[in-house]
C-alpha cells in the first residue's frame, strides 16, 4: 500500500461509510448487549505484529467495524460501570468535527476557535454550577488530571507561605505538606498528590465511621494543632461507592478560621448543584479554593475531558507557564499555559456545543431524571427480599447487595460471584465493591439514554443470575 497521500481521493467514501457505520451501532445501542460471551476474544483478535505493507483503509476500517463487539457498550443506557455517561447528540456531532478540523487548543496562534469555545466553555460551566464568576479554570483529559491542575495551585500556596517559589526553584527543603481528607478520598487525588510530589500517603484519613465519614472534631483538632501553619483539605462531593459527601459548608467553616486551602473532588457530585433537591449536599463548594470536576461523567462529553476551577486564577500560569522564543506570549487565551497539556485536543468543541444545545435547563433536568431513577432502583431493592440496600440514594448511585434468605454461606463470596456473571451476562453492566467491608455492588446512573427499564432491569437480572449462581453452590 502506498503512503497516506495517496488515499486523499477515497477520503471522502471511507468517511461516509464510517459515519454510516458508526450511527448503525448508535441506533443498536437501545437494545445491545453491554458485552457479549466473545468480546475478549474479540478484542484479544487484533493482537499481532506491525504489517510491513498496509492495506487498504476501508479494509482497515470494515475489520474495526467487525471488532466493535470487542467493546463494551459503554456510550449506551445500562452501563453502570465508573459512573460513566455517554455522549449527547450535540457533544457526539461537535467531538467528530474537532477531529476533522485537528485542532492544537495549545495557545491563540494554533486554534483561535479552541481558545475562545474554551474560555467561553470554563465561564459557562462556572455559571452551571452556581460557583463565582471571578475564578478561573482550565479543560483537563479528566479528573486525574484536574485534581493534579488544582493541587498544583494549592502547592504553589502552601509552598509560599513557606517563603519558597515551588514552581521555580522545587520543593527542596521544605517540610511534608500537611493534607487532611475523610475516608472518601479518591485515589485520583492521591495519584495527583504522588505526581505532584507530595506523596499519595501524605493524606491523614480522618473517618468516623466504617463508610467513610469525615471526622470533623479530628480534623478541628488536627488543624488546631497546626497553630497557623498552612495545610491542605480534600473535601469529597460525591463518593465512588454510595455517592456521599463530606460536609463541605461546614469544612469549609473549618479552613476559613484556620487559614486551610479546601480543594473540592466533584468528579460527578458537583453536578448536584444543578439539581434543588440534591443542592443542599453540595453547599459550600462556591467557598473553596479549588474544584474539578469530569465533564465525560454527568456533562456527558466523549472522552476524554475534566474541568479543573481555582479563586486565584494567577495561579495556573504560575504553574504551568512555558517560554520560548518561538511560543506566542500574547495575552489572548492561551490554555496551554494554564493546565499541565501543551498538545491539547479541542475538546471544548463539545463543552461548548453541549452547553449550546441543552442550556442549563436541560441538564437541570437529566440531573433530576437521573436522582428519580437512582430512587426507582432503591426503592425497588428495598422491596425485594433478596436483595439488601446498603446505603441511602442520595445522588445517582445505589448502593446494594445480593442476600437471599436463609443462605447461611460466605455472603461476600455469592456477591462477587454474583456480580462476575451478572456482568458476563451482558444485558446489564455494574461495578462490584467493598462497602463497609461487604462485597457490594454500586450501579451509577449517569448516562443521558438510560430509561426506566433500564433500571428496572439491574434489579431483574441481580435477581436472576443471583438464584441460579446461589443453586450452584
Amino acid at each position: 500500500m502506498p503512503d497516506p497521500l495517496s488515499d486523499v481521493d477515497a477520503a471522502e467514501d471511507l468517511l461516509r461509510t464510517t459515519v454510516e457505520e458508526a450511527l448503525g451501532y448508535l441506533r443498536s445501542l437501545p437494545e445491545r448487549p453491554v458485552r457479549t460471551a466473545t468480546t475478549d476474544t474479540t478484542a484479544r483478535s487484533f493482537a499481532g505484529p506491525l504489517p510491513e505493507d498496509g492495506a487498504p483503509a476501508e479494509e482497515v476500517i470494515a475489520r474495526l467495524v467487525t471488532g466493535l463487539d470487542g467493546a463494551h457498550a459503554s456510550a449506551g443506557p445500562r452501563f453502570f460501570h465508573f459512573v460513566t455517561g455517554g455522549a449527547t447528540p450535540a457533544a457526539l456531532a461537535a467531538d467528530w468535527l474537532a477531529s476533522a478540523v485537528d485542532q492544537n487548543a495549545f495557545s491563540w496562534a494554533s486554534s483561535p476557535l479552541g481558545g475562545q469555545l474554551e474560555a467561553t466553555s470554563i465561564r459557562w460551566l462556572l455559571d452551571l454550577f452556581d460557583l463565582p464568576s471571578r475564578w478561573g479554570g482550565v479543560l483537563t483529559t479528566g479528573a486525574t488530571m484536574a485534581n493534579f491542575t488544582a493541587l498544583a495551585t494549592a502547592r504553589s500556596w502552601w509552598a509560599e507561605r513557606h517563603g519558597v517559589d515551588p514552581d521555580r526553584d522545587g520543593l527542596a527543603g521544605l517540610p511534608p505538606m500537611p493534607i487532611f481528607s475523610s475516608g472518601h478520598v479518591h485515589p485520583s487525588a492521591t495519584k495527583a498528590l504522588a505526581m505532584l510530589g507530595l506523596g499519595r500517603d501524605r493524606v491523614a484519613r480522618l473517618a468516623s465511621d466504617d463508610r467513610g465519614t469525615l471526622d470533623m472534631p479530628a480534623l478541628a483538632a488536627a488543624l488546631r494543632a497546626l497553630d497557623g501553619a498552612p495545610a491542605v483539605v480534600i473535601a469529597n462531593a460525591g463518593e465512588v461507592n454510595a455517592g456521599l459527601f463530606d460536609p463541605i459548608g461546614a469544612v469549609a467553616d473549618l479552613c476559613q478560621e484556620h487559614g486551610a486551602w479546601l480543594h473540592v473532588d466533584g468528579a460527578f457530585g458537583l453536578f448536584a448543584r444543578l439539581a434543588p433537591e440534591a443542592a443542599p449536599l453540595a453547599e459550600g463548594i462556591e467557598r473553596a479554593d479549588s474544584v474539578i470536576a469530569d465533564g465525560h461523567k454527568w456533562l456527558n462529553v466523549p472522552y476524554e475531558c475534566g474541568f479543573a476551577f481555582v479563586h486565584q486564577p494567577a495561579r495556573l500560569a504560575s504553574a504551568f507557564t512555558l517560554a520560548a522564543a518561538y511560543l506566542p506570549a500574547d495575552e489572548q487565551p492561551n490554555f496551554g499555559y494554564l493546565g499541565p497539556e501543551s498538545s491539547r485536543r479541542a475538546r471544548s468543541f463539545a463543552v461548548w456545543a453541549t452547553l449550546s444545545a441543552y442550556g442549563r435547563a436541560g441538564y437541570r433536568a437529566m440531573v433530576e431524571r437521573h436522582l428519580a431513577l437512582a430512587r426507582r432502583l432503591a426503592e425497588r431493592v428495598d422491596a425485594a427480599p433478596d436483595l439488601e440496600l446498603l446505603a441511602p440514594a442520595q445522588l445517582n448511585i445505589v448502593a446494594f447487595r445480593y442476600a437471599p434468605p436463609g443462605f447461611s454461606g460466605d455472603l461476600d463470596a455469592l456477591n462477587d460471584r454474583v456480580g462476575a456473571a451478572v456482568n458476563d451476562d451482558g444485558r446489564v453492566m455494574f461495578g462490584t465493591t467493598r462497602y463497609r467491608g461487604m462485597a457490594a455492588f454500586r450501579p451509577a446512573i449517569t448516562n443521558w439514554r438510560t430509561t426506566e427499564a433500564d433500571v428496572d432491569l439491574i434489579a431483574d437480572v441481580v435477581r436472576e443470575v443471583g438464584a441460579r449462581v446461589a443453586s450452584s453452590i
